[in-house]
């Protein structure tokens, strides 16, 4: 590997991680602690940030401030960019829309003509379904919040309730969730020892604090928002056995809309609610596996009669068709 390609490969490592120690990045670009120094030293000469600290837990580390490093990307991983970058023109988080259509300009420039014809015709066939109208997300919050889930660094911010209330908040985030629809911090909640799910778009004036932390038992980011969102507000909280694993049980129910927890090998739990029983009953009806409702009765019972009322529909249909009534002209009706 020639000097500038192995720089480049460095920069790459640097950006992928916040520290690297020295003979780690040895090790993956196949040369000698010396070369990597002398790299480093290479890379600040063009200007690019690069700190080191010596001793236990230091490392190299890729600082803020410097030149944005060149790409090098293959045919699929540049029509992918720009595919992205269309979608990000109508995205939920506020001002990114013009730096996504400044960035696929200059792409656009640069891509050679077989795959900006690639790219014109995914955005020629390409419609967004309406969102409706969606919570904002202030892009430099995101960013800041994104930095202390990074960096480990704890956060402070102030926090909007549903009700209006606002109060300060101190945290210790560990993960952004998108739901498609809004976007969650998890974070432990310093002052109740808990972790909790906010709401990004009620987050406001956002400041990392210096203090970095070590997570300790962190939870599944995901599965936490899902239970925040799609069981915890809801009035009428429904409990499932369904007779498939839970893997498969997820790729049919997302976390929007219910919690899948394996039970074993090939059953698992599922979790589902909503403030009135009838869309309850349908979301639970649209199952396509074996289940049994736990809980609550009530909804037991609905699902009863509606299988009830199904089977009667159904074999009311069959004898219609076994047995048609006859219609003379003149619109008069004979029985068989």
């Amino acid at each position: 590997m020639d000097t500038a390609s192995r720089l480049l490969r460095l920069l790459t490592l640097l950006q992928s991680r916040p520290q690297w120690d020295g003979e780690e990045l040895a090790h993956r670009l196949e040369v000698t602690t010396r070369t990597v120094r002398r790299d480093v030293t290479r890379l600040r000469s063009l200007g690019y940030p690069v700190s080191a600290e010596a001793g236990l837990g230091g490392g190299y580390r890729l600082g803020p401030g410097g030149r944005l490093p060149p790409l090098l990307l293959d045919d699929d991983e540049a029509v992918a960019i720009a595919v992205g970058l269309r979608v990000a023109t109508t995205t939920t988080v506020s001002g990114v829309e013009d730096g996504a259509i400044a960035a696929l300009a200059k792409l656009h420039q640069v891509l050679p003509a077989r795959l900006r014809e690639r790219v014109t015709a995914i955005g020629a066939s390409m419609v967004q379904l309406p969102q409706g109208d969606l919570p904002q997300v202030d892009a430099d919050v995101l960013v800041t919040l994104a930095a202390g889930c990074r960096h480990t660094e704890g956060l402070r911010f102030r926090y909007r309730r549903h009700s209006g209330e606002e109060s300060e908040r101190s945290v210790e985030p560990f993960q952004i969730v998108h739901t498609g629809r809004r976007w969650y911090l998890v974070a432990r909640d310093r002052s109740h020892g808990e972790w909790r799910t906010f709401r990004i778009d009620r987050i406001s004036a956002p400041q990392l604090t210096g203090m970095r932390y070590r997570l300790e038992d962190p939870p599944d980011a995901v599965a936490l928002v899902a239970e925040g969102t799609g069981v915890t507000p809801w009035e009428i909280k429904a409990t499932l056995r369904v007779h498939v694993p839970a893997e498969t049980a997820r790729r049919q129910i997302p976390p929007g809309r219910g919690v899948v927890e394996p039970i074993d090998e090939s059953t698992c739990l599922v979790r589902m609610a909503a403030n009135e029983l009838g869309p309850l009953v349908g979301a639970v009806t649209m199952i396509p596996w074996e289940f049994e409702v736990l809980s609550p009765d009530v909804l037991r019972d609905a699902v009863l009669d509606l299988g009830a009322r199904l089977t009667r529909s159904a074999v009311g249909g069959m004898r219609a068709k076994e047995n048609p009534a006859h219609e003379e002209p003149g619109g008069i009706r004979e029985e068989p």
